[in-house]
């Protein structure tokens, strides 16, 4: 067998140490190599990855400009039983309790302690001041009679809810605190209003039957009201709640329906003053009343549950 020549055997690369290997993978000064790749390698790539990312810019956008054109910046595209919030308003209360107790819904305090009720007197200045804050360029003065034009929004007045007032400690410094409930907003539900105390559901509350049969026999244009009665859940409770007192009236009136997202809305507001036996736990649920309003404490639809304790 002929002897091979040493330049047909593969030699092996000459041994680097680790700082010279990663210096020569950073500049191959033989083969004009940066980071293992030719400058026209690097082109390529960086070319195609220009091309692709603009490519896939231009796509989301194309598809976010379809997608905004069906959108109206003034009215959800799905409303009432379409959408996901339905065609049934919760109910909520003011004020809440601190934020470190998110999930309670328990109001307490001690009477005779300004440093102890202060929290709950600030809180309920702080809720009614957003009500102030708010635009008011389209308020108008609204009653029964004279429902908003067109474009217009009714305001609220913060005097209408004496003696639920600030200068009255909302009632915080005795035991006779104020509650102050507002039904959620839902773009253009329109109430469905219990007027004829002949066609009142059989649970509702006796109360605010008696109420709205008053209403209707003495001032039967001021029945426009999606009604509110608030009850102690258990008969302990029931016993424990001395009084109850609804201002500016039992209910929500209709003159503030629908909501429309006209600039300045603000959602109509109830004051409820209780006045309880002192330390005890009272459970208490509070309902709104329309023909269209279910309700179902689980899903909290139509009503509100909290509690309330004073010392």
């Amino acid at each position: 067998m002929a002897d091979k020549k040493i330049g047909e055997y593969y030699s092996p690369p000459v041994k680097m140490g680790k700082w010279e290997g990663f210096k020569k993978f950073l500049w191959n000064s033989e083969t004009s190599q940066c980071l293992g790749r030719t400058g026209s390698s690097w082109a390529k790539i960086l070319l195609f990855y220009i091309i692709f990312y603009a490519a896939l810019t231009g796509f989301f956008a194309a598809i976010f400009t379809v997608f905004y054109q069906t959108l109206d910046n003034e009215k959800p595209k799905w409303m009432l039983d379409n959408g996901l919030i339905g065609s049934n308003p919760g109910l909520g209360f003011r004020p809440m309790p601190p934020e470190a107790n998110v999930e309670s819904t328990l109001v307490w305090y001690e009477s005779s302690k300004k440093d102890n009720y202060q929290y709950w007197v600030d809180e309920t200045a702080r809720f009614l001041k957003s009500y102030e804050d708010e635009d008011k360029q389209n308020h108008v003065n609204c009653s029964f009679e004279h429902p908003p034009p067109e474009g217009k929004v009714c305001g609220v007045e913060a005097s209408s809810f004496a003696p639920c007032t600030i200068e009255n400690n909302f009632g915080y410094h005795v035991a006779r605190p104020c509650i102050f409930l507002k039904l959620n907003k839902i773009y253009n539900w329109i109430p469905e209003i219990y007027n004829d105390s002949k066609t009142l559901p059989d649970h509702m509350p006796e109360e605010l039957k008696q109420h709205i049969k008053e209403k209707q026999q003495l001032r039967p244009n001021e029945t426009g009201v999606v009604w509110v009665s608030c009850e102690g859940e258990n008969p302990a409770d029931v016993e424990n709640i001395k009084a109850r007192d609804y201002y500016p009236r039992m209910g929500f009136p209709r003159f503030y329906f629908p909501f429309k997202n006209i600039a300045g809305y603000i959602p109509p507001i109830v004051a409820v003053q209780f006045t309880v036996e002192t330390g005890v736990l009272i459970n208490i649920e509070c309902k709104a009343w329309a023909r269209n309003i279910n309700h179902d404490r689980s899903d909290r639809r139509g009503s509100v549950h909290f509690e309330l304790m004073v010392d």
